[in-house]
Protein backbone atom coordinates (compact mmCIF):
# COMPACT_ATOMS: atom_id res chain seq x y z
CA UNK A 1 0.00 0.00 0.00
CA UNK A 2 1.08 3.50 -1.01
CA UNK A 3 1.21 6.85 0.97
CA UNK A 4 2.06 10.18 0.24
CA UNK A 5 4.30 12.33 2.78
CA UNK A 6 3.29 14.62 4.47
CA UNK A 7 0.90 12.98 5.77
CA UNK A 8 -0.59 16.31 7.47
CA UNK A 9 0.47 19.00 5.05
CA UNK A 10 1.08 22.43 5.40
CA UNK A 11 2.27 23.89 8.81
CA UNK A 12 1.74 21.18 11.35
CA UNK A 13 5.60 20.74 13.08
CA UNK A 14 5.96 18.46 16.32
CA UNK A 15 3.91 16.24 16.05
CA UNK A 16 2.86 13.93 18.68
CA UNK A 17 0.81 10.80 18.56
CA UNK A 18 -0.80 8.15 21.14
CA UNK A 19 -3.32 5.38 20.15
CA UNK A 20 -6.47 4.72 22.18
CA UNK A 21 -7.71 1.22 21.00
CA UNK A 22 -7.79 1.52 17.20
CA UNK A 23 -7.91 4.99 17.25
CA UNK A 24 -5.03 7.40 16.91
CA UNK A 25 -4.66 10.91 18.25
CA UNK A 26 -2.23 13.77 17.14
CA UNK A 27 -0.88 17.23 18.26
CA UNK A 28 1.32 19.47 16.55
CA UNK A 29 2.35 22.98 17.33
CA UNK A 30 0.89 26.49 16.79
CA UNK A 31 2.79 29.47 18.26
CA UNK A 32 0.70 32.89 17.80
CA UNK A 33 -2.22 31.82 16.34
CA UNK A 34 -5.54 30.80 18.26
CA UNK A 35 -6.86 28.27 18.92
CA UNK A 36 -3.57 26.28 20.21
CA UNK A 37 -2.83 22.81 19.98
CA UNK A 38 -4.60 21.69 16.56
CA UNK A 39 -5.56 17.78 17.18
CA UNK A 40 -6.04 15.38 14.68
CA UNK A 41 -7.55 12.00 14.52
CA UNK A 42 -6.89 9.00 12.63
CA UNK A 43 -7.50 5.08 12.14
CA UNK A 44 -5.14 4.39 9.74
CA UNK A 45 -2.25 6.85 10.66
CA UNK A 46 -2.16 8.48 7.06
CA UNK A 47 -5.61 9.49 6.65
CA UNK A 48 -6.08 12.48 9.07
CA UNK A 49 -9.16 15.13 9.99
CA UNK A 50 -9.36 17.56 12.34
CA UNK A 51 -11.05 17.45 15.76
CA UNK A 52 -10.50 20.83 16.35
CA UNK A 53 -8.20 22.15 18.87
CA UNK A 54 -6.88 21.90 22.80
CA UNK A 55 -6.33 25.36 23.90
CA UNK A 56 -9.65 27.16 22.55
CA UNK A 57 -10.15 29.32 25.27
CA UNK A 58 -8.25 33.26 26.36
CA UNK A 59 -7.98 31.94 29.91
CA UNK A 60 -6.08 28.29 28.87
CA UNK A 61 -4.10 30.66 26.18
CA UNK A 62 -3.23 34.62 26.51
CA UNK A 63 -1.27 35.56 23.26
CA UNK A 64 -2.15 39.18 23.45
CA UNK A 65 1.26 41.05 22.23
CA UNK A 66 2.94 37.91 21.05
CA UNK A 67 5.79 37.67 18.77
CA UNK A 68 5.81 35.86 15.50
CA UNK A 69 6.95 32.33 15.93
CA UNK A 70 6.18 33.27 19.66
CA UNK A 71 3.01 31.29 21.82
CA UNK A 72 2.80 27.37 21.52
CA UNK A 73 5.67 25.45 21.13
CA UNK A 74 5.79 21.75 20.76
CA UNK A 75 3.65 20.11 22.45
CA UNK A 76 2.92 16.02 23.86
CA UNK A 77 -0.03 14.24 23.47
CA UNK A 78 -0.47 10.91 25.97
CA UNK A 79 -3.31 8.87 26.55
CA UNK A 80 -3.27 7.20 30.62
CA UNK A 81 -5.37 7.32 33.56
CA UNK A 82 -8.64 7.08 31.37
CA UNK A 83 -8.15 10.68 30.26
CA UNK A 84 -5.80 12.55 27.41
CA UNK A 85 -3.35 14.92 28.39
CA UNK A 86 -1.59 17.84 26.78
CA UNK A 87 1.83 19.52 27.79
CA UNK A 88 2.95 22.69 26.03
CA UNK A 89 5.49 25.83 26.54
CA UNK A 90 3.69 29.30 25.53
CA UNK A 91 7.12 30.72 24.94
CA UNK A 92 5.19 34.60 25.00
CA UNK A 93 4.14 34.04 28.97
CA UNK A 94 7.34 32.59 29.90
CA UNK A 95 9.76 29.59 29.19
CA UNK A 96 10.17 27.13 31.66
CA UNK A 97 6.01 27.18 32.67
CA UNK A 98 4.71 23.84 31.31
CA UNK A 99 1.26 24.03 30.32
CA UNK A 100 -0.86 20.60 31.44
CA UNK A 101 -4.37 20.18 30.18
CA UNK A 102 -6.45 17.07 30.06
CA UNK A 103 -10.22 16.21 28.64
CA UNK A 104 -12.18 12.67 28.99
CA UNK A 105 -13.06 13.23 25.15
CA UNK A 106 -9.97 14.68 22.94
CA UNK A 107 -12.49 16.76 20.99
CA UNK A 108 -12.40 18.61 24.46
CA UNK A 109 -13.48 20.47 26.63
CA UNK A 110 -9.97 20.38 27.89
CA UNK A 111 -9.46 21.65 31.28
CA UNK A 112 -7.81 24.83 32.76
CA UNK A 113 -3.66 24.23 32.04
CA UNK A 114 -1.89 23.57 35.58
CA UNK A 115 1.81 24.99 35.58
CA UNK A 116 4.97 22.99 35.90
CA UNK A 117 8.04 24.31 36.33
CA UNK A 118 11.29 22.62 34.76
CA UNK A 119 14.06 23.22 31.72
CA UNK A 120 13.07 25.59 28.59
CA UNK A 121 10.58 24.18 26.18
CA UNK A 122 9.71 21.21 25.06
CA UNK A 123 7.87 19.09 27.10
CA UNK A 124 6.76 15.80 27.59
CA UNK A 125 4.83 13.21 29.95
CA UNK A 126 5.61 9.39 30.59
CA UNK A 127 3.10 7.58 32.68
CA UNK A 128 5.07 4.92 33.87
CA UNK A 129 3.71 1.17 34.59
CA UNK A 130 4.12 1.21 38.24
CA UNK A 131 1.58 4.49 38.65
CA UNK A 132 4.58 7.33 38.57
CA UNK A 133 4.33 10.35 35.90
CA UNK A 134 7.49 12.01 34.65
CA UNK A 135 7.68 15.27 33.28
CA UNK A 136 11.04 15.81 30.55
CA UNK A 137 12.21 18.95 28.68
CA UNK A 138 15.02 20.15 26.86
CA UNK A 139 16.80 22.37 29.34
CA UNK A 140 18.58 24.30 26.67
CA UNK A 141 22.77 23.74 27.17
CA UNK A 142 22.20 21.92 30.10
CA UNK A 143 20.70 18.40 28.03
CA UNK A 144 17.10 16.72 28.46
CA UNK A 145 16.01 17.63 32.11
CA UNK A 146 13.40 15.53 34.21
CA UNK A 147 11.19 15.60 37.16
CA UNK A 148 8.41 13.36 39.01
CA UNK A 149 5.39 15.07 39.37
CA UNK A 150 1.65 15.39 39.82
CA UNK A 151 -0.06 15.94 36.51
CA UNK A 152 -3.08 17.18 38.45
CA UNK A 153 -1.92 19.85 39.96
CA UNK A 154 1.54 20.47 38.15
CA UNK A 155 3.39 19.55 41.39
CA UNK A 156 7.06 18.42 41.43
CA UNK A 157 7.80 15.21 43.11
CA UNK A 158 11.40 15.71 42.92
CA UNK A 159 14.01 17.51 42.01
CA UNK A 160 15.40 18.49 38.48
CA UNK A 161 18.01 15.70 37.33
CA UNK A 162 19.84 16.04 33.60
CA UNK A 163 19.54 12.98 31.86
CA UNK A 164 20.98 13.19 28.46
CA UNK A 165 23.76 15.36 27.06
CA UNK A 166 22.91 14.33 23.91
CA UNK A 167 25.12 13.01 20.83
CA UNK A 168 27.01 16.09 19.64
CA UNK A 169 24.88 18.13 17.67
CA UNK A 170 23.33 21.51 19.00
CA UNK A 171 19.97 22.52 20.10
CA UNK A 172 18.93 19.09 22.13
CA UNK A 173 15.12 19.19 21.86
CA UNK A 174 12.20 17.59 21.37
CA UNK A 175 12.32 14.59 24.19
CA UNK A 176 10.22 11.65 24.42
CA UNK A 177 10.64 9.17 27.18
CA UNK A 178 9.06 5.16 26.84
CA UNK A 179 9.15 1.79 27.95
CA UNK A 180 9.82 -1.23 25.32
CA UNK A 181 11.47 -4.69 26.17
CA UNK A 182 12.72 -3.44 29.82
CA UNK A 183 14.35 -0.24 28.34
CA UNK A 184 13.68 3.09 28.69
CA UNK A 185 13.95 5.16 25.26
CA UNK A 186 14.89 9.05 25.35
CA UNK A 187 13.69 9.73 21.47
CA UNK A 188 14.67 13.54 20.98
CA UNK A 189 15.88 16.21 18.12
CA UNK A 190 18.62 17.59 17.51
CA UNK A 191 20.58 19.95 15.08
CA UNK A 192 18.40 22.89 14.99
CA UNK A 193 15.10 22.82 13.24
CA UNK A 194 17.07 23.81 9.38
CA UNK A 195 19.32 21.40 7.34
CA UNK A 196 21.16 19.64 10.16
CA UNK A 197 17.97 18.93 11.71
CA UNK A 198 18.05 14.86 12.88
CA UNK A 199 15.87 12.59 15.08
CA UNK A 200 18.74 11.00 18.05
CA UNK A 201 17.77 8.64 20.77
CA UNK A 202 18.99 6.91 23.78
CA UNK A 203 18.59 4.23 26.34
CA UNK A 204 18.30 3.16 29.86
CA UNK A 205 17.27 0.63 32.49
CA UNK A 206 16.45 3.41 34.54
CA UNK A 207 13.75 6.18 34.08
CA UNK A 208 16.78 8.45 35.42
CA UNK A 209 19.56 6.89 33.34
CA UNK A 210 22.63 6.83 32.56
CA UNK A 211 21.45 6.90 29.30
CA UNK A 212 23.64 5.73 26.35
CA UNK A 213 23.22 6.38 22.98
CA UNK A 214 22.41 4.67 20.05
CA UNK A 215 25.74 4.00 17.74
CA UNK A 216 23.70 4.35 14.43
CA UNK A 217 22.95 8.31 15.48
CA UNK A 218 21.10 10.20 14.49
CA UNK A 219 18.55 7.71 13.20
CA UNK A 220 17.27 9.99 11.24
CA UNK A 221 18.30 12.31 8.89
CA UNK A 222 18.47 13.86 5.36
CA UNK A 223 21.10 16.37 5.26
CA UNK A 224 23.35 16.41 2.80
CA UNK A 225 20.87 14.15 0.98
CA UNK A 226 19.31 14.85 -2.41
CA UNK A 227 15.41 14.20 -1.78
CA UNK A 228 12.71 16.30 -1.65
CA UNK A 229 11.69 16.36 1.75
CA UNK A 230 13.84 17.88 3.98
CA UNK A 231 14.76 19.40 7.94
CA UNK A 232 13.55 16.36 9.67
CA UNK A 233 13.36 15.64 12.79
CA UNK A 234 11.19 16.15 15.88
CA UNK A 235 9.55 13.21 15.72
CA UNK A 236 7.28 10.60 18.14
CA UNK A 237 6.70 6.96 18.03
CA UNK A 238 3.62 4.79 18.18
CA UNK A 239 3.06 1.32 18.35
CA UNK A 240 0.01 0.76 15.96
CA UNK A 241 -2.97 -1.99 17.09
CA UNK A 242 -1.69 -4.37 14.87
CA UNK A 243 1.70 -4.70 16.38
CA UNK A 244 3.98 -2.69 14.00
CA UNK A 245 5.67 0.68 15.00
CA UNK A 246 6.20 4.22 13.27
CA UNK A 247 7.42 7.10 13.40
CA UNK A 248 5.53 10.83 12.75
CA UNK A 249 7.68 13.54 12.29
CA UNK A 250 8.67 16.95 11.03
CA UNK A 251 10.12 17.29 7.41
CA UNK A 252 9.94 20.79 4.72
CA UNK A 253 9.36 21.07 1.15
CA UNK A 254 11.97 23.23 -0.40
CA UNK A 255 11.51 25.30 -3.67
CA UNK A 256 13.85 26.71 -6.37
CA UNK A 257 17.56 27.27 -5.18
CA UNK A 258 18.53 27.12 -2.99
CA UNK A 259 15.89 25.59 -1.59
CA UNK A 260 13.03 27.72 0.21
CA UNK A 261 10.25 26.63 2.36
CA UNK A 262 7.20 28.44 2.73
CA UNK A 263 4.25 25.97 4.07
CA UNK A 264 5.94 25.08 7.02
CA UNK A 265 7.38 22.06 8.73
CA UNK A 266 4.74 19.18 7.58
CA UNK A 267 4.13 16.07 9.56
CA UNK A 268 5.52 13.17 7.81
CA UNK A 269 5.05 9.19 8.32
CA UNK A 270 7.72 6.44 8.40
CA UNK A 271 8.13 2.83 9.28
CA UNK A 272 10.24 1.62 12.08
CA UNK A 273 12.01 -1.69 12.98
CA UNK A 274 13.96 -2.83 15.88
CA UNK A 275 17.71 -4.37 15.16
CA UNK A 276 18.90 -7.35 16.72
CA UNK A 277 20.38 -5.27 19.55
CA UNK A 278 16.87 -3.35 20.72
CA UNK A 279 17.40 0.10 18.26
CA UNK A 280 14.92 1.55 16.40
CA UNK A 281 15.25 1.58 12.68
CA UNK A 282 13.86 3.85 10.21
CA UNK A 283 12.40 3.08 7.05
CA UNK A 284 15.16 0.20 6.80
CA UNK A 285 17.41 2.87 7.18
CA UNK A 286 16.75 4.63 3.82
CA UNK A 287 15.65 8.27 3.47
CA UNK A 288 12.02 8.88 3.91
CA UNK A 289 10.28 9.46 0.21
CA UNK A 290 6.99 11.59 -1.00
CA UNK A 291 5.68 8.64 -2.26
CA UNK A 292 6.03 6.02 0.58
CA UNK A 293 4.86 1.45 -1.22
CA UNK A 294 5.03 -0.09 2.46
CA UNK A 295 2.39 -2.08 4.01
CA UNK A 296 0.06 0.35 5.89
CA UNK A 297 -2.84 -0.19 8.16
CA UNK A 298 -6.15 -0.68 6.43
CA UNK A 299 -6.99 2.78 4.71
CA UNK A 300 -9.49 4.57 6.47
CA UNK A 301 -10.09 8.18 4.59
CA UNK A 302 -12.27 10.12 6.18
CA UNK A 303 -15.03 12.29 3.73
CA UNK A 304 -12.66 15.36 1.39
CA UNK A 305 -14.14 18.78 3.36
CA UNK A 306 -15.86 21.41 0.84
CA UNK A 307 -13.73 23.65 -0.73
CA UNK A 308 -16.03 26.40 -0.17
CA UNK A 309 -16.89 27.52 3.53
CA UNK A 310 -19.86 29.92 3.77
CA UNK A 311 -19.63 31.08 7.36
CA UNK A 312 -22.91 29.78 8.60
CA UNK A 313 -21.77 30.26 12.71
CA UNK A 314 -22.32 30.54 14.79
CA UNK A 315 -18.28 28.93 15.66
CA UNK A 316 -15.70 28.40 12.60
CA UNK A 317 -14.93 25.11 10.96
CA UNK A 318 -11.66 24.04 12.64
CA UNK A 319 -8.96 24.85 9.67
CA UNK A 320 -10.26 28.57 10.61
CA UNK A 321 -7.69 30.52 12.78
CA UNK A 322 -7.29 33.97 14.37
CA UNK A 323 -4.25 35.92 14.75
CA UNK A 324 -3.58 35.71 18.51
CA UNK A 325 -6.73 36.36 20.94
CA UNK A 326 -9.60 38.17 18.71
CA UNK A 327 -11.54 41.14 20.51
CA UNK A 328 -14.67 40.57 21.45
CA UNK A 329 -16.93 42.44 18.57
CA UNK A 330 -14.04 41.59 15.78
CA UNK A 331 -16.01 39.02 13.78
CA UNK A 332 -19.41 37.30 14.05
CA UNK A 333 -20.13 34.67 11.76
CA UNK A 334 -24.12 33.47 10.91
CA UNK A 335 -26.41 33.42 7.67
CA UNK A 336 -25.13 36.29 6.05
CA UNK A 337 -21.70 34.89 6.22
CA UNK A 338 -18.17 36.39 8.14
CA UNK A 339 -18.00 39.55 9.31
CA UNK A 340 -15.08 41.67 10.26
CA UNK A 341 -14.52 44.64 12.76
CA UNK A 342 -11.33 46.49 12.22
CA UNK A 343 -9.33 46.21 15.64
CA UNK A 344 -6.66 49.30 16.19
CA UNK A 345 -3.74 47.45 14.54
CA UNK A 346 -3.04 46.55 11.48
CA UNK A 347 -1.48 43.67 9.52
CA UNK A 348 2.08 45.06 10.08
CA UNK A 349 1.84 45.05 13.50
CA UNK A 350 2.06 42.53 16.34
CA UNK A 351 -1.49 42.70 18.10
CA UNK A 352 -5.18 40.70 17.66
CA UNK A 353 -6.41 41.95 14.29
CA UNK A 354 -9.31 41.25 12.46
CA UNK A 355 -7.87 38.30 10.81
CA UNK A 356 -9.23 34.68 9.97
CA UNK A 357 -6.98 32.63 7.80
CA UNK A 358 -5.94 28.95 7.66
CA UNK A 359 -3.16 26.92 6.49
CA UNK A 360 -1.58 26.60 2.90
CA UNK A 361 -1.54 22.66 2.49
CA UNK A 362 -0.47 22.87 -1.23
CA UNK A 363 2.42 23.54 -2.92
CA UNK A 364 -0.36 24.74 -6.23
CA UNK A 365 -3.68 26.14 -5.05
CA UNK A 366 -6.40 28.48 -5.28
CA UNK A 367 -8.05 30.89 -2.90
CA UNK A 368 -10.46 32.77 -3.16
CA UNK A 369 -12.90 35.32 -0.74
CA UNK A 370 -15.99 37.11 -1.88
CA UNK A 371 -16.34 40.95 -0.26
CA UNK A 372 -20.18 41.76 -0.47
CA UNK A 373 -19.63 44.70 2.01
CA UNK A 374 -17.27 47.29 2.79
CA UNK A 375 -17.89 50.48 5.26
CA UNK A 376 -15.81 52.88 7.04
CA UNK A 377 -13.63 56.39 6.52
CA UNK A 378 -10.92 56.79 4.64
CA UNK A 379 -8.46 54.76 4.05
CA UNK A 380 -10.17 51.45 5.87
CA UNK A 381 -9.76 48.31 3.66
CA UNK A 382 -10.61 44.56 3.49
CA UNK A 383 -9.29 41.66 1.67
CA UNK A 384 -7.25 39.02 1.79
CA UNK A 385 -3.31 38.56 2.25
CA UNK A 386 -0.47 35.96 2.22
CA UNK A 387 1.12 36.00 5.41
CA UNK A 388 4.08 34.76 6.98
CA UNK A 389 4.54 36.85 9.46
CA UNK A 390 3.87 40.79 10.14
CA UNK A 391 6.79 41.75 8.29
CA UNK A 392 6.61 39.40 4.99
CA UNK A 393 2.99 38.99 3.54
CA UNK A 394 1.11 39.79 0.23
CA UNK A 395 -2.35 41.88 0.58
CA UNK A 396 -5.03 41.80 -2.00
CA UNK A 397 -7.97 44.51 -0.89
CA UNK A 398 -10.58 46.70 -1.97
CA UNK A 399 -9.85 50.13 -0.34
CA UNK A 400 -11.35 53.28 0.14
CA UNK A 401 -9.96 56.02 -1.08
CA UNK A 402 -11.41 59.73 -1.18
CA UNK A 403 -14.45 58.23 -2.24
CA UNK A 404 -13.95 56.05 -5.10
CA UNK A 405 -13.13 51.98 -4.49
CA UNK A 406 -9.27 50.74 -5.40
CA UNK A 407 -8.63 47.46 -5.74
CA UNK A 408 -4.51 47.80 -4.66
CA UNK A 409 -2.16 44.61 -4.78
CA UNK A 410 0.58 45.32 -1.87
CA UNK A 411 3.74 43.85 -0.70
CA UNK A 412 5.45 44.07 2.58
CA UNK A 413 9.61 42.30 2.61
CA UNK A 414 11.11 43.02 5.46
CA UNK A 415 11.37 47.11 6.25
CA UNK A 416 10.12 47.46 2.21
CA UNK A 417 6.11 48.05 2.24
CA UNK A 418 4.71 49.17 -1.49
CA UNK A 419 1.66 48.97 -3.36
CA UNK A 420 2.53 47.18 -6.64
CA UNK A 421 -0.67 47.48 -8.51
CA UNK A 422 -3.95 49.12 -8.20
CA UNK A 423 -7.00 50.46 -9.74
CA UNK A 424 -10.74 51.25 -9.40
CA UNK A 425 -13.04 48.91 -8.78
CA UNK A 426 -17.19 49.49 -8.80
CA UNK A 427 -19.37 49.50 -6.45
CA UNK A 428 -20.91 45.58 -5.59
CA UNK A 429 -19.73 42.37 -4.73
CA UNK A 430 -16.08 41.20 -5.85
CA UNK A 431 -14.67 37.92 -5.70
CA UNK A 432 -11.10 38.03 -4.30
CA UNK A 433 -8.45 35.71 -5.60
CA UNK A 434 -5.16 33.92 -5.29
CA UNK A 435 -3.42 30.97 -7.89
CA UNK A 436 -0.79 29.46 -5.91
CA UNK A 437 2.01 27.75 -7.69
CA UNK A 438 4.85 26.20 -6.17
CA UNK A 439 7.21 29.37 -7.10
CA UNK A 440 4.52 32.11 -8.04
CA UNK A 441 1.30 33.61 -6.36
CA UNK A 442 -0.99 35.32 -8.90
CA UNK A 443 -3.62 37.67 -7.51
CA UNK A 444 -6.40 39.14 -8.88
CA UNK A 445 -10.46 38.87 -9.20
CA UNK A 446 -11.62 35.63 -9.38
CA UNK A 447 -14.31 35.33 -12.99
CA UNK A 448 -17.59 33.02 -12.63
CA UNK A 449 -15.83 30.84 -15.00
CA UNK A 450 -12.65 30.18 -12.00
CA UNK A 451 -10.52 31.98 -14.14
CA UNK A 452 -8.34 34.86 -12.60
CA UNK A 453 -8.21 38.32 -14.18
CA UNK A 454 -4.89 39.14 -12.65
CA UNK A 455 -3.51 42.31 -10.82
CA UNK A 456 0.03 40.89 -10.26
CA UNK A 457 2.67 38.51 -8.96
CA UNK A 458 4.82 37.78 -6.22
CA UNK A 459 7.46 35.13 -5.60
CA UNK A 460 6.72 31.97 -2.81
CA UNK A 461 10.18 32.27 -1.47
CA UNK A 462 9.77 35.94 -0.28
CA UNK A 463 7.17 34.38 2.36
CA UNK A 464 9.58 31.41 2.92
CA UNK A 465 11.77 30.66 6.34
CA UNK A 466 14.89 31.26 4.90
CA UNK A 467 13.69 34.60 3.71
CA UNK A 468 11.09 35.76 6.34
CA UNK A 469 12.35 33.61 9.54
CA UNK A 470 10.65 32.06 11.99
CA UNK A 471 9.11 28.60 13.02
CA UNK A 472 5.66 28.86 11.16
CA UNK A 473 4.31 28.82 7.40
CA UNK A 474 2.20 30.56 4.86
CA UNK A 475 -1.66 31.23 6.14
CA UNK A 476 -4.57 32.84 3.91
CA UNK A 477 -6.36 35.12 5.74
CA UNK A 478 -9.39 37.28 5.31
CA UNK A 479 -9.02 40.70 7.08
CA UNK A 480 -10.30 44.09 7.50
CA UNK A 481 -8.29 46.96 8.46
CA UNK A 482 -8.17 51.05 8.86
CA UNK A 483 -10.68 53.79 9.74
CA UNK A 484 -13.90 52.45 10.91
CA UNK A 485 -13.66 49.47 8.62
CA UNK A 486 -16.52 46.96 8.60
CA UNK A 487 -16.70 44.07 6.32
CA UNK A 488 -18.55 41.09 5.18
CA UNK A 489 -17.36 38.12 3.43
CA UNK A 490 -20.39 35.34 2.59
CA UNK A 491 -18.06 32.66 1.28
CA UNK A 492 -14.10 31.50 1.25
CA UNK A 493 -13.52 28.82 -1.15
CA UNK A 494 -10.23 26.80 -0.90
CA UNK A 495 -8.88 23.81 -3.04
CA UNK A 496 -5.45 22.07 -3.65
CA UNK A 497 -4.47 21.41 -7.41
Amino acid sequence: MAYDNPVIPGFHPDPSVCRVGEDYYLATSSFEYFPGVPLFHSRDLVHWRQLGHVLDRATQLPLHGAKASGGIYAPTLRHARGRFWMVTTNVSAGGGRQLICHAEDPAGPWSEPVVAHLGEIDPSLTFADDGRVYLQASGGRRGIVQCEIDPETGTALSSEQVLWTGAGWRYLEGPHLFQRGGWWYLLCAEGGTEAAHCVTIARSRSPWGPFEGCPRNPILTHRGLDTPLQNTGHADLIQDHAGGWWMVFLAVRGIGYPPAHHLGRETCLAPVTWDADGWPVVNRGAAVEPRMDVPTLPVHPWPTPPARDRFAGPGLAPCWNWLRNPLPGSWSAGPDGLRLVATPWRLDDNEAQAWIGRRQQHLACRFSAQLSELSGGDGAEAGITVRACETHHDDLAVALRGGRRVLLLRRRIGLLSVVVAERDVGDGAVELGIDAEPELYRFGLRRPDGGLDELGRGETRYRSTEIAGGFTGVFLAMYAQGPGAQARFPHADYAGL
